[in-house]
């Protein structure tokens, strides 16, 4: 399977900005303002999940996944948290699939956590800034689409990597130790 790109991540962003900006602007004259923004935070968040789900290279675990977020997100709902802890555990999650489904290293995921602070920060700018929610979406989303740029593994020199001299002393004295314990276990029997 094909990775995700930039300009893919930014089409995904476009395309849920604008629905989340119209969805915004429809559902705020119906229902009072916190409800909508519950409810725009979640399906959004639904979207995005699904999208890095079906780009995710690995097969295994989706539909766990899926059902994870859909335990979270429903407990959420009625438990009522405040909104900064609403947004904050559906970016956790958001950030958990990715560092599942995406990275194979713990750097890699911390990185990828930064990533999601900066995204949250663009977007309460561009809110605070313009009053626009469409605007928001967007920063918080293009940010967020800058994680095809963070390697799958972070890794700093580790022994497994190693080659020459020191690694070959190294598999040398564990192949030695690993033969001794093999013959005094087979010596006691």
């Amino acid at each position: 399977m094909r990775q995700p790109t930039f300009l893919e991540g930014a089409g995904v962003a476009l395309a849920l900005s604008l629905a989340g900006g119209v969805l915004y602007a429809t559902l705020k004259t119906l229902l009072p303002g916190v409800p909508v923004l519950r409810l725009l935070i979640a399906g959004i968040s639904l979207a995005y999940v699904v999208y890095l789900l079906s780009r995710s290279p690995e097969r295994v675990g989706r539909v766990t996944a899926a059902a994870a977020w859909l335990v979270v997100a429903g407990g959420l709902w009625f438990t009522h948290p405040p909104l900064l802890l609403y947004v904050c555990i559906h970016l956790g999650a958001i950030w958990l699939i990715r560092s599942l489904y995406f990275y194979s290293s713990a750097l890699s995921a911390l990185a990828d956590l930064g990533l999601n602070g900066l995204s949250l920060s663009a977007a309460v700018w561009a809110v605070t800034r313009t009053g626009s929610m469409l605007l928001g979406i967007w920063c918080f989303l293009l940010v967020q689409a800058l994680f095809v740029f963070i390697p799958k593994s972070i890794n700093r020199k580790s022994g497994a990597t190693q080659t020459g001299p020191e690694s070959a002393d190294r598999f040398q004295h564990a192949y030695r130790a690993a033969e001794t314990a093999v013959r005094k276990l087979s010596s006691n029997h």
